[in-house]
């Protein structure tokens, strides 16, 4: 065994074993198969990822470190455990999560046999985890589950929308970040009636140049 993955999973079960209050431990776990698949599990690339939903609209913090957690109350943590490559540390992973005092899982991979999220969410049961298919032909494997091993998943490439998910799942418990999900909504509320108001009140004409100019 490599001593690298070998101590990560010391430390994982380390960690299980130090029952931290609730309000010092990461509330969300966000795995992914590669590194490869950072920019589409956390920023998203063309579009917003969850580290991007997490931080900039929920105003999460990420945390990097078990024993001295951010200031900030809720937070998420990011990992690799690959399915293939180290199976030993996505199970490992996936067995201490509830006990290091994770509410949900964000577990996100790509190619055709995308089993990360599958694997985790059947070590991980009962936690709920969220699959993220990092392409298109990722869908039919991260799906693929049977039943009596749930799995959620979005569509390819939206882990924003995994981790709004995650917050839903959070915010059944934690009024705080039931109000920053409103006020999240409401933003985009506005931000359509805004839209809608220059469309109509300018015409357009005048509204296509204005976005012409505002992407030069």
């Amino acid at each position: 065994m490599s001593e690298t993955v070998s101590k990560l999973i010391d430390r994982l079960y380390a960690e299980a074993d130090q029952d931290r209050p609730d309000a010092e431990t990461p509330d969300v776990g966000i795995v992914m198969g590669s590194d490869s698949d950072l920019e589409t599990m956390m920023t998203g690339g063309k579009r917003p990822g969850a580290y991007d939903a997490f931080v900039d609209e929920l105003e999460f913090a990420e945390q990097t470190d078990y024993e001295h957690p951010p200031d900030k109350r809720f937070t998420f943590e990011t990992y690799v455990t690959s399915a293939h490559r180290t199976p030993d540390l996505m199970t490992a992973y996936a067995e201490t999560a509830e006990e290091r005092g994770l509410e949900v899982i964000i577990a996100g991979a790509g190619g055709k046999s995308a089993d990360l999220p599958n694997m985790t969410a059947s070590i991980a049961y009962p936690l709920p985890v969220i699959g993220v298919p990092v392409q298109e032909k990722s869908v039919d494997s991260v799906i693929g589950m049977p039943a009596g091993a749930p799995l959620v998943a979005v569509d390819a490439g939206k882990s924003f929308n995994a981790a709004l998910s995650a917050a839903q799942i959070l915010a059944r418990r934690h009024d705080e970040v039931h109000d920053r999900l409103v006020a999240y909504h409401e933003e985009l509320r506005d931000g359509v009636g805004a839209v809608s108001r220059e469309l109509h009140d300018n015409g357009t004409p005048a509204f296509r140049e204005r976005d012409e100019s505002e992407s030069e």
